[in-house]
C-alpha cells in the first residue's frame, strides 16, 4: 500500500530541515500504515503556550529550529472505513519502523521521542544533536 501526504502536510514541514523532510517523505513511502505531519517549525510564542501548558518540557525545542517534527498515525479506528487520527501508543510502533529504516537508507541521525524515558513524546521525531547540533 502507498500513502501520500496531503498538502496540509506538506505545508508543515515548510522551514523543517532538509534532510528531515526528506526522511518524513522516505518514511511515508514505506510505512506499513498512513500518518500525517501535525507539527514542523514552531513559533516562539506556540513553544511558550506549549511549555506553560505542560504539553512541552523545555523551551529549547528542536521545532524552533526546523530540526523536529510531529507526527501521528491516521487508523481506522472505528471500523468504517475512514482514516481518522489516532493517540493511542500502539498506533505509533509502525510510523518508528519506517522513521528508522527511512533515516537508516538516507543516513540521517534521528532521534524518537517515543523512546525519552523522563518525558514520553510519541509524535516527536528529531535530527540527532549529536550530528546535526
Amino acid at each position: 500500500m502507498s500513502f501520500q501526504f496531503s498538502p496540509r502536510s506538506v505545508e508543515r514541514l515548510n522551514g523543517v530541515h532538509p534532510d528531515l523532510v526528506r526522511v518524513v517523505h522516505a518514511a511515508l513511502a514505506i510505512s506499513k500504515s498512513d500518518f500525517i505531519v501535525v507539527e514542523g517549525l514552531r513559533t516562539l510564542a506556540k513553544q511558550r503556550e506549549y511549555f506553560q501548558a505542560g504539553k512541552s518540557k523545555t523551551m529549547r525545542s528542536r521545532h524552533l529550529t526546523g530540526h523536529a517534527v510531529d507526527l501521528a498515525p491516521l487508523v481506522d479506528t472505528d471500523g468504517d472505513g475512514d482514516l481518522e487520527l489516532s493517540w493511542e501508543r500502539s498506533h505509533f510502533y509502525p510510523i518508528s519502523d519506517a522513521m528508522f529504516q527511512a533515516a537508516a537508507n538516507l543516513g540521517v541521525a534521528v532521534v524518537w521521542g517515543g523512546n525519552w524515558s523522563t518525558f514520553v513524546d510519541m509524535p516527536h521525531w528529531e535530527l540527532d544533536r549529536s550530528k546535526y547540533p
